[in-house]
């Protein structure tokens, strides 16, 4: 799998960064997990015609604003989206008139569903909810014996550690500054992020969603991953652009 990082940034894009997006390269689909505003690049990517899904985690703006790209696609084959409930009545009201241009006016097919344990899928995909202020996801894709673990916005909790049991990749959020405790939002500093990835023995850390009020040089993020590696040693800073291999 080939895990392409799109936006790495919470909260609003800076000059770090777009906000959150993960495209994920299967070989045979494309997987996207949320719809920051790195979203809009995802074209850049998608040159066939395998099955395009993307997996909402919440609604929370810097993880739905790139929606409005939508119109942008033109791929054949379409998208389809998963998400938690509420993600019908989330897409109604969105992407639709005064905000965007109503979905059944897109050039891109879109369909929507909200994503249930029996919701049946051509690839292994598992999810769980998370710690947040409002109904929030994390999902574990697995393709050819690989794993890649997406926990965003949340703080620490018993459903970041058995979706990413032995992942080989957690992608996890880093909202809050070292030391900083959490806010009442519930986000995870460089040092609960480790911890979670200590815990539940993952393979390899990717801090992302960067809060970039708290992070607005790229030495604070850099200073963040040097005081999660010091908990979990393989830990890197994704950045937007930055491509890995599974």
């Amino acid at each position: 799998m080939k895990i392409h990082f799109l936006g790495t940034m919470g909260w609003y894009d800076s000059n770090l960064g777009n906000t959150l997006c993960v495209l994920v390269d299967t070989g045979k689909e494309y997987v996207i997990f949320d719809a920051g505003n790195g979203f809009s690049k995802i074209d850049n990517y998608i040159k066939d015609n395998r099955p395009v899904y993307l997996f909402l985690s919440h609604f929370h703006l810097d993880h739905i604003i790139g929606l409005h790209a939508l119109n942008k696609f033109a791929f054949k084959q379409g998208i389809k989206v998963f998400g938690p409930k509420g993600t019908l009545k989330m897409f109604k009201f969105v992407i639709n008139t005064p905000y965007s241009k109503p979905i059944d006016k897109l050039k891109l097919k879109v369909s929507v569903q909200e994503i249930k344990r029996s919701t049946k899928l051509p690839f292994d995909i598992r999810f769980k909810e998370l710690l947040h202020t409002t109904i929030c996801y994390g999902y574990r894709l697995t393709s050819k014996g690989k794993s890649v673990t997406f926990c965003t916005d949340t703080g620490p909790c018993k459903g970041i550690v058995e979706l990413a049991k032995n992942t080989d990749l957690l992608i996890t959020e880093c909202s809050l500054p070292p030391a900083t405790i959490d806010r009442g939002w519930s986000h995870l500093n460089p040092e609960q992020a480790a911890e979670m990835a200590k815990e539940a023995a993952a393979k390899k850390l990717a801090l992302v969603h960067f809060d970039s009020g708290d992070y607005p040089e790229s030495g604070d993020i850099v200073s963040a991953r040097k005081i999660a590696r010091k908990i979990f040693k393989n830990t890197i800073a994704a950045r937007d652009g930055l491509c890995l291999d599974v």
